[in-house]
């Protein structure tokens, strides 16, 4: 299977749900997603748990422990070489459905109109 390009959401307004939420994480919790992510670049669809679990309606979830804390970045496929991430947040006792349907839409925008909404550096 080819590595898989992974790929940040960006809203209209040019913000970045995931760089924003990584970047007010502590040093470690940001490294551990790092390292996530990057299983996520070497794996893709094959990822699974410990590091990865399928949620619904084509939506997906990376797996970060720390010290207690379940971190979660929810992700979808677009095409079959390319996972977008598309929001974080610290789990508690589930991910809300709230976050899941946020995805979702988020997932109906990008395939809407994909190069609106992918983060590009610089």
């Amino acid at each position: 299977m080819p590595p898989t390009e992974v790929v940040f959401f960006q809203d209209e307004d040019g913000s970045v749900p995931v760089l924003n939420w990584i970047d007010d994480l502590s040093d470690k919790a940001q490294a551990k997603c790092v390292i996530r992510i990057e299983r996520l670049e070497q794996m893709g669809h094959v990822l699974r748990r410990p590091e990865a679990d399928y949620l619904r309606d084509r939506i997906y979830e990376l797996r970060i422990g720390l010290q207690g804390i379940n971190y979660r970045i929810l992700y979808f496929f677009h095409g079959r070489t390319t996972a977008v991430l598309a929001h974080g947040l610290i789990k508690e006792r589930v991910v809300p459905s709230k976050a899941i349907n946020l995805v979702v839409d988020r997932m109906k925008q990008f395939a809407g109109k994909p190069e609106n909404h992918t983060y590009q550096e610089g």
